[in-house]
């Protein structure tokens, strides 16, 4: 699917459905808050949320004190809602609206954080470009988590295909640059009472890698 599919496709989801009509909304993020409070960051870590289009992830991060928080999605219409409902706060966060294929950030981050975003790179060239952004754009030592799609989980999201992942083929995907720090299982219980088997897993960026040139 080109960028302006994609960009097509979301904006005409976010422009029709409620968050109570979308599976992906989680109220309390609880697994994310739960992986980043593990990295102990300063309150000034630069953390992005990629994919992160109306989630209330962002609400807890600017609550909790975070001063420095990027959320990216290729649709505009899911971050103006995000906005919206943030009011004044929204000013805190600096919001990015961008194909991840196609982002080229201005700094490196502390936190790459991706829940659900991922799986829809089904492609090899997909999946190769975005790792290589993501060893380009978490700092040394700094640390990456994505929650994905398990092997029990959905094939299919919002009409696209998916990948599932299982612990070790999305480590074996991360290896090169990155050490697994933990992963764990979970269901997600959308808002129509039907359940999303996700793994998430943490992982930190390899010093020894961080100057390795792409290949």
């Amino acid at each position: 699917m080109s960028t302006e599919s994609a960009r097509h496709h979301w904006e005409s989801i976010y422009a029709t459905k409620q968050p109570d009509e979308v599976s992906w909304t989680q109220p309390v993020p609880k697994t994310s808050l739960d992986f980043l409070r593990s990295f102990g960051l300063d309150k000034q870590a630069r953390i992005i949320d990629i994919g992160g289009g109306d989630s209330h992830l962002v609400d807890f991060l600017v609550g909790e004190g975070y001063g420095n928080v990027t959320v990216l999605d290729i649709s505009e219409h899911a971050l103006n809602r995000a906005k919206q409902r943030l009011g004044n706060l929204a000013d805190r966060v600096q919001w990015i609206v961008a194909d991840v294929l196609t982002f080229r950030p201005e700094t490196t981050y502390d936190v790459w954080h991706d829940r659900a975003a991922f799986h829809f790179m089904t492609t090899t060239a997909q999946i190769r470009a975005y790792l290589a952004l993501a060893r380009r754009s978490v700092r040394a030592n700094g640390y990456l988590t994505i929650g994905t799609f398990s092997e029990n989980g959905p094939t299919k999201c919002s009409g696209l295909e998916v990948r599932q992942y299982s612990e070790l083929t999305l480590s074996s995907q991360l290896r090169r640059g990155f050490a697994k720090l933990r992963c764990l299982t979970e269901d997600h219980c959308t808002p129509f009472n039907t359940v999303q088997n996700f793994l998430f897993c943490s992982f930190q960026r390899q010093l020894e890698a961080a100057n390795q040139p792409e290949r």
